[in-house]
């Protein structure tokens, strides 16, 4: 019904006359003719037909006085030469239409109100729907009138006194959904608590009236959404009702983050907590008692919690790293604080509501800007649970060599060789190849050594597996291993692998290196440098030739 009359007041509000142009009329002036005389031609169409038919052509008309408006926005933003009279004229039929449709829908919603509220529930949730409809329409109405009367402007009309009236209408529209908002958003929680006490021949009954004031809070929203916007374009204060619209919501959007808002959200919560000081002063120092009374017992238990988790983790049967060992002693501490934390603003009354908002919209500004730190966050649980390495381990991790000496969730501390302390960031080292030189307990020992192409294999074999032999550090197993590999370009190379314990690794590799140049001198067997053999051939000359 409501979009039926809209259509028919548009289609009588611009066949009532005919938009004169000149003869050289830009080609945009030529659609918007043609968009004028396609609204009329939909119209009269949808008054031959019936049923979804009509429908249909009467959402087209809706559609194409939406493209209306679109190319009339153009036209004004760069208007053709010559054509400022008719562009004015399209605005005013617009702010006509506009005008008259805004005054019918105040009626038809205060009529359909009248109805919805005398009507049985289960009917008012099927009026709802049409009627939130309609306040939508209502409130988009004054944002096109404020968009016309901003065209006038451009097109040199003055209009400031026609905008401060709308401004005037826009804010006491706002003041009137804001409080339609805060009405049913309280009932809303009513009925909230109502139903968990319910009982069930009640429930049937709440349950109609509680998906009605759900239905009344999220139209109250989206309407408040949209003046909202409206209201900063004509440079209403909306921080009140931008604070509104975050307490029912809890919706984290661009407007709360606006200075004026934040400081306005502050200021609410500030006032709210002297206000319920003053009226809580007799209880005020008990409470405060109380607190400081579970933050100390809270605070013995959490040194107990770490020792207790710390004797826990610590045993030899779990194998933890030191890295999960540090994490489960720190987070149950913190964890065991954190809820004694709660408890104790508990009872002084605090809602914790607000404050674990709070927390969650810092929480997302912290977030983005700690992305990096927030990464080797992450990096560091995944070093925490596969446990590539561990403390007193020597690693090449994140292009760095050395003994790790501290780890933590956000980075690791390795101290190189030389006896330098380097800080890398955990996601540095999750996010490139690690090497644990010391995880094992044994290590094989790779070694090659050379002698001449003129000496003596079996010798060389020989003088080999005794050095290796007589090595204290160089384990029996698993077994050494001494073969003839290569047969190079200028040397015959044999590959010796012991295996020794870890921490003996280059002990061994220093002693037998030694000893191999020490026994092959003994043994007169060369370790050769590279060379080359150069024959040269003499051709004779020939002398007959001479």
């Amino acid at each position: 019904m409501i979009r039926q009359f809209l259509l028919l007041l548009l289609c009588l509000t611009w066949s009532v006359s005919t938009l004169a142009q000149p003869e050289s009329t830009p080609n945009k002036l030529d659609d918007l003719a043609q968009l004028n005389q396609e609204v009329t031609e939909l119209y009269q169409a949808s008054q031959q037909r019936a049923g979804s038919s009509r429908d249909v052509l009467r959402m087209q008309v809706l559609n194409k006085n939406n493209d209306l408006r679109e190319l009339l926005g153009e036209l004004v933003n760069h208007p053709p030469e010559g054509a400022e009279n008719t562009l004015i004229q399209s605005v005013k039929h617009q702010i006509r239409y506009t005008a008259a449709a805004d005054n019918y829908l105040n009626e038809k919603i205060n009529s359909d109100e009248r109805v919805m509220d005398a009507a049985p529930q289960e009917e008012q949730l099927l009026k709802q729907k049409q009627l939130n409809e309609e306040r939508l329409l209502s409130a988009e109405m004054l944002g096109d009138q404020w968009e016309n009367y901003l065209w006038l402007e451009q097109l040199g009309i003055p209009a400031e006194k026609e905008k401060t009236k709308l401004s005037k209408r826009i804010s006491e529209r706002l003041e009137f959904v804001s409080a339609s908002l805060e009405y049913n958003n309280q009932q809303e929680r009513v009925l909230t608590k109502q139903l968990k006490d319910a009982s069930e021949s009640e429930k049937a009954t709440l349950q109609l009236m509680h998906i009605l004031a759900q239905r009344k809070v999220t139209s109250d929203t989206d309407r408040l959404n949209y003046l909202i916007t409206l209201g900063d374009k004509a440079q209403i204060d909306t921080s009140t009702y931008k604070m509104q619209q975050f307490e029912v919501t809890g919706d984290l959007t661009n407007n709360i983050l606006n200075v004026q808002v934040i400081y306005s959200i502050l200021s609410t919560w500030t006032e709210k907590l002297k206000n319920w000081l003053i009226d809580n002063t007799p209880q005020v120092l008990f409470k405060v008692f109380i607190f400081v009374l579970v933050i100390l017992i809270f605070r013995l238990l959490k040194n107990l919690t770490r020792r207790v988790v710390k004797r826990a983790v610590s045993s030899p049967n779990l194998k933890m790293s030191q890295l999960m060992q540090d994490f489960f002693i720190s987070m149950s501490g913190k964890t065991v604080f954190f809820i004694g934390l709660l408890i104790a603003l508990s009872q002084i009354g605090l809602n914790l509501a607000p404050v674990l908002t709070g927390f969650g919209v810092a929480g997302v500004i912290i977030g983005f800007a700690l992305q990096d730190t927030l990464s080797n966050f992450a990096s560091g649980m995944m070093l925490l649970i596969y446990r590539p390495f561990d403390v007193g381990d020597f690693v090449e991790a994140g292009g760095v060599s050395g003994k790790v000496s501290h780890m933590s969730l956000v980075n690791t501390t390795i101290r190189t060789f030389d006896n330098q302390i380097i800080i890398v960031p955990n996601s540095k080292i999750w996010g490139d190849t690690i090497k644990n030189v010391t995880h094992e307990r044994v290590r094989r020992v790779d070694m090659v050594f050379s002698i001449g192409y003129h000496d003596s294999i079996e010798k060389a074999e020989a003088v080999l597996h005794e050095i290796i032999d007589q090595h204290p550090a160089v384990l029996r197993a698993p077994e050494k291993t001494i073969k003839l590999h290569t047969l190079n370009s200028s040397s015959v190379d044999f590959i010796v692998r012991p295996w020794v314990k870890t921490d003996d690794y280059w002990d061994v590799y220093w002693d037998v290196t030694r000893e191999v140049k020490l026994r092959f001198d003994q043994a007169g067997l060369t370790i050769p440098f590279p060379q080359q053999d150069v024959h040269l051939h003499m051709v004779k000359s020939d002398d007959s030739n001479q």
